[in-house]
């Protein structure tokens, strides 16, 4: 098929699983055209049957703000007449859904649309009454709609009373590329005397709590050694350093910015650390699993489907740091409890999360749509 994805192209997980769709979905022999304002991060230089197309931003000194969803359904409509696109996938409700359901008009009811909910589109944007109606609309008029998690979908019909049904396809992960790595150049450079690590990797918004995650190191620090690596960027980030340097702990926290090659790191992870205020999946969490490090994180969101509470890693309650901290100082002491979870969380993600389950979900829909 020719398949068309619009996603973002920041670090954030709804551009991430576009691209790694896009990816296998190519190495299934299908072609795949991108559409961005510029090249998602995790999409390399050239790979056969990828294509890029760059959404341009227009200024224009009437416009105070970039008329966005306009030049997306443009870009998408002159595609889908020159390549055929048998179908678009819309990453992130608004803009994007309803930019890919103009350019369907404008092609007379063709290509179809499939769009998918990661989360804040729902939980926090589409929520707003500024933009509900037209999230809503956007849903309903889509030829088929999925949600990254149960939780998402159930949110969906909730907060945004929708009503048709919606399609649950997890994301997935690649365990050749997720891998425990315990022997890497990089871990010795960060575990300067053996200590264990704990990694945390976020776009550092306030959802993701990073005040919890520096206090509740702060207080494993005080019983144990061990280093935490921090990777990305965002607003939360200089507060976290400076909590960080006040409480002495700084030389044992590294911020790492933002990295493309997450899969090396998170091959030295011993721990991973999310102790987000919503997650609806937890792709991260994820990657962290079939990297083998066991997961501490809240019972929120999706991350219940992903990770299983005493198996895989524990959940805690949202804003709990004294029972996150001793799970994590729990994991630190306790180094055949650390490989036992993590191992079984390995086990985990490539039984229920692998790619080769997950992709054809997306063409099975793909292939449901183009027919109808």
């Amino acid at each position: 098929m020719n398949i068309g994805i619009v996603c973002y192209p920041t670090h954030g997980g709804s551009g991430v699983v576009a691209s790694e769709l896009g990816l296998a979905l190519a190495d299934r022999g299908h072609n795949v055209h991108f559409f961005s304002t510029a090249r998602p991060f995790r999409l390399p230089g050239f790979k056969p049957n990828v294509f890029f197309h760059e959404v341009p931003v227009v200024h224009y000194s009437l416009f105070e703000h970039t008329p966005y969803t306009l030049t997306i359904s443009s870009t998408l409509y002159e595609a889908a007449e020159l390549h055929g696109l048998d179908v678009i996938h819309a990453h992130y409700a608004i803009p994007h859904a309803a930019a890919a359901l103009m350019a369907k008009q404008m092609g007379g009811g063709r290509p179809p649309i499939v769009t998918t909910l990661h989360g804040t589109d729902i939980t926090l944007v589409g929520s707003h009454p500024a933009y509900l109606p037209t999230v809503r609309w956007a849903i309903n008029e889509s030829d088929a709609v999925t949600a990254v998690s149960q939780h998402l979908a159930a949110e969906t019909h909730q907060r945004l009373g929708v009503t048709r049904e919606i399609d649950v396809v997890y994301n997935f992960v690649d365990g050749a590329i997720y891998r425990r790595q315990p022997c890497s150049v990089e871990r010795k450079l960060f575990s300067l005397a053996g200590e264990p690590l704990i990694m945390h990797i976020s776009n550092f918004r306030p959802v993701k709590r990073i005040g919890d995650l520096i206090e509740a190191f702060i207080k494993v620090r005080k019983q144990a050694k061990c280093r935490m690596l921090l990777v990305g960027d965002g607003p939360e980030r200089t507060r976290a350093e400076q909590d960080a340097r006040r409480a002495g702990v700084l030389g044992d926290v590294v911020f790492l910015g933002n990295q493309v090659a997450v899969n090396e790191l998170l091959g030295i992870a011993d721990i991973y650390f999310l102790p987000s205020e919503n997650e609806s999946f937890g792709l991260s969490a994820l990657e962290a699993m079939a990297s083998e490090a066991p997961v501490v994180a809240t019972k929120i969101g999706g991350l219940p489907e992903v990770v299983k509470e005493g198996e895989t890693g524990f959940l805690c309650d949202l804003g709990d740091t004294d029972t996150m901290a001793a799970r994590i100082l729990q994991l630190v002491e306790d180094g055949e409890l650390r490989r036992t979870m993590g191992q079984a969380a390995r086990r985990r993600a490539l039984t229920e999360f692998p790619q080769d389950k997950i992709v054809p979900q997306y063409e099975a829909v793909y292939s449901r749509i183009a027919k109808g």
